[in-house]
């Protein structure tokens, strides 16, 4: 149920954007309204969540340490697993952040038999998920560099360089690009991990699978719209020009395609600040990656301490003494 929803909400928004551009005169409304109002939603919904975990107080250090913290000089620190200055901190950050370092060393655990009969609980190094996650997020990027070509003029060096690495097979005509073959195969893996693995399945909820389904649909008209059905690309430049300088118009003949291409698109960035996506921001924000591992030799006084009214035992005793004394319980004083 958890995927079929997740599939039919995509289904819904592909026949919505088919219906309003295919059957109905709404090509401004997809074209320009849904874009900008997408645009809008995700810089509000963005800076309202990074502008909330910002506010949120870290009392304590909580940094993830997997080594040994520095002490003695004797004694061999790990400066990436628990590091303890701001330099070592980022030296982390940007190994987590560019190549997902902690998933790299992602295992997995297996009930295997034991010479006993029974069964032992095995770890074993498990690097597919991090070669679909590594993978996938190079090819949307990679992706992403590529579409500025429709709303720059001239196209910057850097896109031109980019699309000639990325064709550079020219494997068909038009050249098909290798993040596009690339992207739909790693989410193709990270959708089929979540279906079949019974542990990870078990844990997913729908909109796990709604943010997968949507981006593998984005894929999807991309590469018909290249390959298979083509559209007016002079057409939807002109159109991403006017939506990049404020000034759009929706030139006739595009195709219904590439509107649903384009809702589609509008349906992630507005979804965006609202899902897991977040963790684009969230990675810089979390103090178990952020925070140098010095309770050692720094004092960190909890930000939320305030003065507490004590009772001491001696108020205790003299309120209670005669009652103490007739328990025959001991007191300080008579």
């Amino acid at each position: 149920m958890k995927v079929l929803s997740a599939l039919v909400a995509v289904a819904v928004l592909v026949l919505i954007a088919a219906i309003g551009t295919g059957l109905a005169p709404l090509q401004y409304v997809f074209g320009v309204v849904v874009p900008y109002a997408a645009f809008a939603v995700f810089v509000a919904g963005f800076v309202y969540r990074v502008a909330k975990w910002a506010k949120s107080a870290v009392p304590y250090r909580i940094p993830t340490t997997c080594g040994q913290q520095k002490s003695l000089d004797w004694v061999k620190h790990s400066k990436l697993e628990a590091p303890h200055t701001t330099g070592q901190v980022v030296v982390r950050m940007l190994l987590e952040v560019f190549l997902f370092r902690s998933l790299f060393r992602n295992t997995r655990t297996n009930l295997e038999d034991d010479d006993d009969g029974g069964k032992k609980l095995v770890y074993t190094s498990s690097k597919w998920l991090w070669l679909g996650g590594i993978t996938f997020h190079l090819a949307f990027f990679t992706i992403v560099l590529r579409h500025l070509r429709f709303f720059t003029e001239p196209v910057p060096f850097l896109v031109q360089s980019v699309e000639g690495v990325d064709g550079f097979f020219q494997m068909t005509l038009p050249a098909l690009y290798q993040t596009d073959l690339v992207i739909v195969g790693a989410l193709t893996y990270l959708f089929l991990r979540r279906l079949f693995d019974p542990k990870v399945r078990y844990i997913s909820l729908a909109n796990d699978y709604f943010p997968l389904l949507l981006i593998l649909s984005i894929a999807a008209t991309g590469i018909l719209m290249r390959h298979v059905w083509r559209v007016d690309v002079v057409g939807i430049k002109e159109l991403a020009m006017g939506l990049a300088s404020f000034s759009p118009t929706v030139p006739d003949g595009i195709g219904t395609l590439f509107y649903i291409h384009l809702f589609l698109v509008s349906t992630l960035v507005a979804y965006f600040p609202f899902s897991k996506l977040m963790h684009l921001a969230g990675v810089f924000m979390s103090p178990t990656r952020n925070l140098p591992n010095n309770s050692r030799e720094v004092h960190h006084v909890n930000p939320w301490n305030y003065d507490v009214k004590v009772h001491t035992y001696a108020e205790y005793e003299d309120e209670f003494r005669e009652v103490m004394k007739a328990a025959e319980l001991p007191v300080e004083k008579e």
